[in-house]
């Protein structure tokens, strides 16, 4: 299945993917850039950018079988395997991009507005009863095992 075939599937949770995709670089990018502010928007900036290597595990799963991580941690990413639990995360991450207008208002906004926007596909994916289908592209259905 190319990646023209997976959007015309018309599967949130491939939408959802692809969303996070952008959000890891979004975080990564976003976080680094905010972290030289003297202010307290430092605390966000490095959740940020802890957010983005996180998500670089949910999303691609490929790389739990590549890096070497613990078995704690394999776990803990293992949780979100279902839309609602990765909608779930994706909401916490964004609700606490959206607490950084408390510190004032940085381009970790950007950051917040695409978590919550791969939240809401992940939630839809839920709502309509499809299950969690992975990119082929980024190492899910197979890719993963073939590996091993």
């Amino acid at each position: 299945m190319t990646i023209a075939e997976e959007f015309r599937s018309r599967n949130f949770s491939i939408y959802g993917q692809w969303t996070g995709v952008l959000c890891i670089i979004l975080c990564f990018a976003l976080g680094i850039a905010n972290i030289f502010h003297f202010h307290w928007i430092i605390l966000f900036s490095v959740i940020c950018l802890i957010c983005s290597f996180i998500l670089i595990f949910v999303e691609i799963p490929l790389l739990l079988r590549i890096c070497p991580t613990s078995p704690a941690f394999d776990a803990f990413i293992r949780r979100f395997e279902t839309n609602y639990m990765r909608a779930a995360i994706y909401l916490v991450m964004s609700i606490i991009q959206w607490l950084s207008l408390i510190a004032y208002a940085t381009s970790l906004i950007a950051a917040a507005v695409f978590l919550l926007i791969a939240a809401c596909f992940y939630a839809l994916a839920g709502v309509k009863g499809q299950g969690f289908v992975g990119s082929k592209t980024l190492g899910g259905q197979g890719v993963a095992q073939m590996i091993v």
